[in-house]
């Protein structure tokens, strides 16, 4: 059983317990603490592409969505550069979703903690 499959099923069990009513003070602290730790490391690392991606954009005089789209189209050619500009900016898309994701779940938690006050 991989790491990622006994994580999934540890978040499995307790979201039966949740859903059955149980509730743990330690539990809630916990993954908040969590998500927070995931949401500062996914920002980092976004950060740190986006420095990558604005000395493309500034070299080519072109936004990273645009550069992708005529990529994507074939119209720019096979330069080394293209190749990493597309695989940074895929990468700070799919990093751009998980923040997404994860404050979903901290503006849910913090209104959960709210609305139980």
């Amino acid at each position: 059983m991989s790491a990622q499959t006994s994580t999934l099923d540890k978040l499995l069990r307790l979201e039966s317990l949740y859903r059955q009513g149980y509730q743990s003070d330690g539990v809630d602290r916990s993954l908040d603490k969590l998500i927070a730790l995931e949401n500062a490391k996914t920002r980092q690392e976004l950060n740190a592409l986006r420095v990558h991606l604005e000395a493309l954009e500034r070299k080519y005089q072109m936004s990273s969505a645009d550069f992708q789209q005529r990529f994507d189209a074939g119209e720019l050619g096979d330069a080394a550069d293209f190749f990493e500009w597309s695989a940074f900016y895929g990468m700070a898309q799919s990093l751009g979703q998980r923040l997404k994701t994860l404050d979903i779940e901290t503006s849910s938690c913090t209104s959960d903690a709210t609305s139980t006050r």
